[in-house]
This record gives C-alpha cells, structure tokens and sequence, in this order.
C-alpha cells in the first residue's frame, strides 16, 4: 500500500506571487517489483484533469517527507499552484527509488521501458484517484519521458494528452542524458491531443526554436504547436529561469496549456 503524507504545498513555492496554498499529499507509489515513485500530490475535490508534471535535467527534486521540494525552480515544478489554480489535480513526480542517486534519469533511463513502468503505474493510480482524465506534462528533458509515456503505455496506463514544453529537439549530455532527442523518435502513431508549447527565443541548445517544424513532422498531424514571447531571461541557456524555462510568463503559458487541455478531453 503507498505511504501518504498531508503537507503544505505551499511550503515549496519558489516565486513570491504563488503563494496559493492547498493541502497536499507525498505519495509513495508502488511501481515496478520492489520500486516506489515519490510524488508530490496537490487533490482537488471536484477538478477537470490531473496534470503529471515531469521535470527536466536529471528529473532529481527531492521532495521531502514534509512536502518541501528542495530542488523546485524548473518552470513546471515551481508552477504546480497555478495548475492547481486552474483547477486541475496535479502530481508532482520524483525519480523512482531505483535511482535516487546520480545520475538519477540520466543514461538512456528516460527513454527505458523501467521509465515507462513507473509513468504508467503514476497514470493509473492518478486516474483511479481523481475519476478525470490524466495528461503528462513534460518540460525539456521532461519532455522525452512525456514521449516515452506517449510510446510505450497502453490501456489503463496511457496518459489522454500531452504536453510538450521546451522540447528536446538536439543530442547532447545535458542532464547527464542519452536519451534521444524527440526529432529522432516516430511519433506520428500517437493517439492522444498532443499540444507542444515554446519559447519563440529559447536560447538552449538542444531546444533550438527553429527546429520546431522538424519536430512537428515526427508528431501526429493533428499536433498543437503554440509559440509564446515575453518575459525575463537570466542565467545560463538552460538553467528554469532564462527563456527556456518562461520566467516571468509563468501565468501565461500555464493559462494557454490549461485552456487548450479543457478543449481537448
């Protein structure tokens, strides 16, 4: 039976205007044969969706007994309220417990059916939970595990939607990843709304924008593509608050997701 915690969610929130604080839930889920997945849960009595938010880099947050979150700046991570907000159930989801050591997700795990395993076992528990459909959420590296779901999961374990933001679109070892890059991969055969997000100056390397009509063929034709400009840019490339990770247009980009996945369930 997966261990469950009542905390704040409000106590992880790294940006002072989301400061939204709800009753939420650690969750230690059952996965595979002697793995559990860590999730931080933010319920919802009556909500439309569950959003399964999958951070990128290594995937490693560390989210505490309590709830605290101590590695919360990736732009969907720290937005978990303003899903919450429009009201969706939203899941948090750590790495598993099979890899709660570097390099965590790095390797070609991601891309693995043991990656697929634990998402697909996150997808059924959140839709038995909350009776909703269940979309995943990915954000840069995030966005080859939101693929690999997409893929590998049928039946009771496949995700209704998808939601590609800051999409892996180029080969390097950022994140400590081998995973392959979405232009690499057939995804023409998926069957859900598929709905990919961008920064129209993303100055990451692996998510170049201009890329983004290559990335468009290897989606089913009737993928979303919706460019988004605006808002701050600081540190390096790749790092949650430079354009690559929408910092300062957090609001936006959550309310034009959310709009779009009410459209399409």
């Amino acid at each position: 039976m997966n261990r469950v915690r009542s905390v704040l969610a409000g106590l992880a929130v790294a940006l002072p205007a989301l400061t939204f604080a709800q009753a939420a839930e650690v969750v230690d889920l059952p996965t595979r044969a002697g793995v559990t997945e860590r999730l931080l849960v933010l319920p919802n009595a009556t909500p439309t969706a569950v959003a399964v938010l999958l951070t990128g880099g290594n995937g490693h947050l560390d989210i505490a007994g309590n709830g605290f979150i101590r590695r919360d700046a990736n732009f969907l991570v720290r937005s978990r309220d303003l899903f919450a907000q429009q009201g969706f159930a939203v899941v948090v989801v750590d790495v598993p417990s099979d890899h709660a050591s570097p390099p965590y997700l790095g390797g070609d795990f991601r891309a693995s059916p043991e990656h697929a395993a634990d998402l697909g076992a996150v997808v059924a528990w959140a839709r038995g939970r909350f009776g909703k459909p269940v979309w995943v959420i990915g954000t840069s590296r995030g966005t080859q595990s939101a693929a690999t779901a997409g893929l590998r999961l049928q039946g009771a374990q496949a995700p209704d939607g998808i939601v590609l933001t800051s999409t892996i679109m180029g080969r390097s070892r950022f994140g400590d990843s081998t995973a392959p890059p979405l232009t690499e991969l057939d995804l023409t055969g998926l069957k859900q709304p598929v709905l990919v997000v961008h920064h129209a100056h993303d100055p990451c390397g692996v998510c170049p924008p201009e890329r983004l009509p290559e990335l468009m063929k290897h989606l089913p034709a009737s993928a979303v593509l919706k460019t988004v400009d605006g808002g701050a840019s600081r540190g390096a490339a790749c790092d949650p608050w430079s354009h690559h990770g929408y910092n300062g247009i957090e609001n936006q980009v959550v309310g034009a997701v959310a709009a779009w996945m009410r459209e399409h369930q």
